[in-house]
This record gives C-alpha cells, sequence and structure tokens, in this order.
C-alpha cells in the first residue's frame, strides 16, 4: 500500500519541521556554550608597570608647567623693568629738551 499524495506531503512537512527543530535545537545549544565560554573568560588587568611611566609623565608635564609659569612671571617682570627704564629715558629727555629750549631762548 503506497501512501497517497495527501498523505506523502504531511510526512514531507512532518519531516522538514523534524529538521528544523533540529537545527533550532543545534543553535541553541551552540549559542548556550558560546556564552558559557564568553563568561568563563576573565580579562588579566594592566600590569603596574605600565602604570608608572604614565604617572612619572605627568609628574614632568607639572615640572615643565611650573617651569613655564616661572618663566612667564620672570618675563613680565623684565619687560615692566624694561618699561620703566624706557619712560625714565624719555622723561630724561624730555626734560633736557626743555633746558636745551630754555637756554636756547636766553640767547
Amino acid at each position: 500500500m503506497s501512501p497517497t499524495p495527501h498523505k506523502c506531503g504531511d510526512i514531507l512537512i512532518e519531516l522538514i519541521k523534524g529538521i528544523l527543530h533540529m537545527k533550532k535545537s543545534l543553535l541553541l545549544a551552540a549559542l548556550l556554550a558560546l556564552s558559557v565560554v564568553a563568561c568563563s573568560k576573565t580579562e588579566t588587568p594592566a600590569p603596574a608597570a605600565t602604570v608608572a611611566p604614565a604617572a612619572e609623565a605627568v609628574k614632568d608635564a607639572a615640572a615643565a608647567v611650573d617651569a613655564t609659569k616661572d618663566a612667564a612671571k620672570d618675563a613680565a617682570t623684565a619687560t615692566v623693568d624694561a618699561a620703566k627704564d624706557a619712560a625714565t629715558a624719555v622723561k630724561d629727555a624730555g626734560a633736557a629738551a626743555v633746558d636745551a629750549a630754555k637756554d636756547a631762548a636766553k640767547k
């Protein structure tokens, strides 16, 4: 007794459903295994040897900033002193010019 076409179609559908169910089960098992492997991994912390040079670099940078601040203060002081000297020189030159003009007017 051979199966009728209707029965063959039902058998084929059931077979496809079984294969798809099996594929889903394999996929689920693979995902579960992957998640177990991923969760069991632990990352090693960065060695302290790499942190120490970075801290030293920060200290060096801070020292460079302090040196720059000191240099800027020294430059500002020198500029103020130079401006005062120039003002004194202009004042003296003006006074000399006034004196020379007075002497010239007297003659």
